[in-house]
């Protein structure tokens, strides 16, 4: 069983960046340093709400919680004043940043199920001009002014490029995808209404290599993307996928750490997904440095 990317899925992958064919993905642990997980998040309101069950690091169960006990909105109005109200960015110039080093790389479009604007601010640290859009998966956000409203067709290029929030964005709360309710809701929407995806989007999930940066097998979020909208992509059309995968806890036995990597490596292996197994940073710098070679190598660079 392989552990990580060999040789041949990097130059695979690289290939397709560098052709446009290759979406990267963005999740929670793309932002750990700078922003605190679900997890965390779930913990602390499980405590000062006090909440009644054992999924405590939960953050779509604790969220619902909340909505329950006060309203819908609640969760989201104090996540946002808690944790989004001036924040500090990442310091895009690091070279492992994960914002910072996609930025620099020619992505026509970047999905994110992420509430906050790194990506925004990143690609306009490259002077790069980006559009940013959510999904209007509710009645609420269904008048958000769009780029996909205009008659004249919007194509994202590398130095225009789109960055869309599947599940909604800070500044506008009631877009935001947060409690167990908001999920089902978006999931029937999605499904029922095919035009809150702009066919832009729904082309980068069907015909580009996507990449998955911050999640875990065990998100939602992932879960969600890859079974919902993804995996119906006929067979014979798709394009080698990729997700950067936290190893193993350290604190479980050697043996306990190989079985485990080896059940979700054979996971990843049947849904046709090539695992790096790291931290989203590990894997922004060896991208980086890799991406550098490869530019290098070619014989017309």
């Amino acid at each position: 069983m392989v552990d990580s990317l060999n040789d041949k899925d990097w130059q695979l992958l690289l290939g397709r960046i560098a052709t446009g064919k290759c979406t990267p993905f963005l999740g929670a642990g793309a932002c750990v340093g700078t922003l605190p997980l679900g997890s965390e998040i779930a913990k602390i309101w499980a405590v000062n709400y006090k909440y009644p069950l054992q999924d405590s690091n939960d953050l779509l169960r604790v969220s619902q919680y909340l909505s329950i006990l006060y309203d819908p909105m609640f969760p989201k109005e104090e996540l946002v004043k808690n944790w989004f109200k001036s924040i500090t960015p990442p310091n895009f110039s690091e070279q492992d940043e994960p914002h910072g080093v996609l930025s620099d790389l020619p992505f026509p479009i970047y999905i994110t199920t992420n509430y906050d604007d790194f990506l925004v601010q990143a690609l306009k640290n490259r002077k790069k001009k980006p559009a940013q859009e959510i999904c209007k998966w509710n009645q609420l956000v269904s008048d958000q002014p769009s780029r996909f409203d205009k008659k004249n067709v919007y194509t994202p290029t590398n130095e225009e490029p789109l960055v869309f929030h599947l599940h909604g964005h800070s500044g506008i709360t009631e877009s935001m995808v947060l409690t167990e309710d908001d999920f089902l809701d978006f999931l029937v929407n999605v499904s029922r209404y095919e035009k809150l995806l702009p066919h832009q989007i729904k082309r980068a999930l069907a015909g580009t290599s996507l990449l998955f940066i911050g999640y875990r097998l065990s998100d939602w979020n992932f879960r969600m993307i890859f079974r919902g909208l993804v995996s119906t992509t006929e067979p014979s059309l798709r394009r080698i996928n990729v997700t950067v995968q936290l190893p193993p806890s350290t604190d479980a036995s050697k043996d306990i750490q190989d079985l485990e990597k080896h059940y979700l490596n054979s996971y990843f292996e049947k849904m046709d997904v090539k695992v790096y197994w790291g931290t989203a940073r590990e894997f922004a710098g060896e991208l980086r440095s890799r991406w550098e070679d490869f530019i290098e190598s070619r014989p017309n660079k």
